[in-house]
């Protein structure tokens, strides 16, 4: 049985500093197809369009009948482990410091057989085991084995850890607390065991209706930041930036806007202000700490979660300028995952639908309610995703730029 995680210790900040490693990350550009199944947290290999065989390890022609019609698609996440071995010495820095380190080679249901990362509770040669892609410090795809049956405290193993960004016993901040979503957010933090929770709160002195139900919640604190002063986040960041592990940044501004409208500069700029640029102040402050605390073990800095409208890949014309602005900030995240990668830390936006919120009371159902983006961040970081789609229409679109960008385009401006 996994043992319960122990509280993590705090770094001595006179100890010395150790430097974020990264496990191997060189891969073909073929291999990136498992790469993008563990970002939506999906099980794909290659299968060939001519005999139907599953094929790993990624290449260009299939190994059965040479047809070059490979294509990636969902296969059963059953196996058999064949072997294990549990490595003591490794000459990679970055194993060397997390030994010691248990693969196997496992069987797979559709086929083709692969080296995995184990959990500790997986059984001996035989055993039937549960297959998941997960993403790596260095960000790229790797397969992990997990047991069949659930047991207690399964998330507290460390090698599961080391993929994923769970927030038991880790410091969050929440950046916008006025955000109809940051109660939600707090409660299914807290109830993931989130050890504390800063939330963002510009105006201190302005009364809005959510503070009382923050302030009630456990664990929680509220402090001053205003995403709008480049002052105001530095100062957050110098005072609670080393003991941030999980960022969330909440930030929105919603007005819609008609493109030919006199005043519709004014209305992106703001958005731009609120949203784009206040996302590169939040980079600015906190990215360079965290990132170095990526090597600061069960303590470290994980994950940077930025919580985006869906449309940002799709514009939503009566809603253009939040649209701009969130295509802006997902273009901006991408570059804030380069930096963060470098120490390991992971960067996940969350994709969402329309929210049930006043500014969208023109627009019709489905909507998605502050609760289910709450438990899908936390889902995610618990499963160490890096692209989220929260509700239908997000996970609607997310299907159909898939399929043809240009359709969900059109359709998108009728």
């Amino acid at each position: 049985m996994t043992e319960p995680l122990a509280k993590p210790n705090r770094k001595n900040p006179l100890s010395r500093t150790n430097q974020p490693l990264l496990p191997p990350s060189a891969r073909s550009r073929k291999a990136h197809g498992l790469t993008l199944a563990a970002c939506v947290g999906r099980f794909m290999l290659q299968c060939c369009g001519e005999c139907g065989r599953y094929t790993y390890p990624v290449r260009e022609a299939c190994p059965n009948c040479l047809s070059s019609n490979l294509r990636f698609m969902d296969a059963a996440t059953g196996g058999t482990l064949i072997s294990e071995t549990q490595i003591e010495a490794s000459g990679d820095p970055y194993y060397r410091g997390h030994m010691p380190w248990r693969t196997g080679l496992v069987r797979l249901d559709c086929g083709p057989s692969a080296v995995v990362h184990l959990h500790g509770e997986c059984g001996g040669p035989g055993s039937s085991l549960r297959l998941s892609l997960q993403l790596d410090r260095a960000g790229q795809a790797v397969f992990f084995a997990h047991p069949i049956s659930e047991t207690p405290n399964m998330e507290d193993d460390p090698q599961w850890r080391e993929l994923t960004a769970d927030p038991k016993d880790r410091r969050v901040l929440i950046t916008d607390g006025r955000s109809l979503v940051a109660v939600a957010l707090a409660r299914a933090l807290g109830k993931a065991g989130a050890a504390r929770i800063f939330v963002g709160v510009a105006d201190g002195w302005k009364p809005f209706d959510e503070r009382q139900a923050l302030e009630a919640i456990e664990g929680v604190e509220l402090v001053d930041l205003d995403l709008t002063s480049e002052r105001s986040v530095q100062e957050l960041a110098m005072d609670i930036g080393a003991r941030v592990e999980i960022l969330v940044n909440t930030a929105d501004h919603v007005r819609p806007a008609h493109l030919f409208e006199a005043g519709a500069a004014n209305s992106a700029r703001e958005a731009m202000d609120h949203t784009v640029m206040g996302l590169m102040r939040l980079a600015q402050a906190f990215g360079p700490v965290m990132r170095s605390r990526g090597a600061d073990g069960a303590a470290g800095a994980v994950a940077w979660v930025n919580v985006l409208s869906v449309h940002g890949l799709s514009s939503m014309p009566q809603f253009g300028v939040h649209s701009a602005a969130h295509a802006a900030c997902q273009s901006l995240s991408q570059w804030l995952r380069s930096e963060l990668r470098q120490g390991g830390v992971r960067v996940i936006n969350a994709f969402t639908g329309p929210l049930d919120t006043e500014w969208f009371q023109t627009v019709p159902p489905p909507k998605v309610a502050p609760r289910m983006l709450a438990d899908a961040v936390v889902d995610g970081l618990r499963r160490g995703l890096e692209d989220i789609y929260v509700g239908d229409v997000a996970r609607d679109i997310e299907a159909r730029l898939f399929d043809n960008p240009k359709a969900v385009e059109r359709e998108a401006g009728q």
